[in-house]
């Protein structure tokens, strides 16, 4: 069963940083390069939104205008797992963040990680 997990999640105050992993673990046919991955936000109240994109090895990310220069999506194949690096954050962070994996042949959500940025 192939799994992803995030982890790092916490409070912090504004302007600080937190580094979130996810873990990918399970895998049998396919492999974590495989897959291109993404970290998603939901706030209270709002839909889920997308952060960050990285492809498969890493050559190319993307990110939502709202973090572009304050967030850092990575990923590490040997380790399987992808991590966003967020800096000078903000109240407006404030959100659970799912990674999310999508392959040719399937799609996972791993279980989010909360994230409140609070003085």
């Amino acid at each position: 069963q192939v799994r992803f997990v995030e982890s790092g999640g916490g409070l912090v105050q504004p302007g600080g940083s937190l580094r979130l992993s996810c873990a990918a673990s399970g895998f049998t046919v396919s492999t974590f390069s495989s897959y291109a991955m993404s970290w998603y936000r939901q706030a209270p109240g709002k839909e889920r939104e997308l952060v960050a994109t990285i492809t498969n090895f890493g050559g190319s990310t993307n990110y939502a205008d709202s973090i572009k220069g304050r967030f850092t999506i990575s990923r590490d194949n040997v380790k399987n797992t992808v991590y966003l690096q967020m800096n000078s954050l903000k109240p407006e962070d404030t959100a659970v963040y799912y990674c999310k994996a999508v392959s040719h042949w399937d799609t996972y959500w791993g279980q989010g990680t909360q994230v409140t940025v609070s003085s």
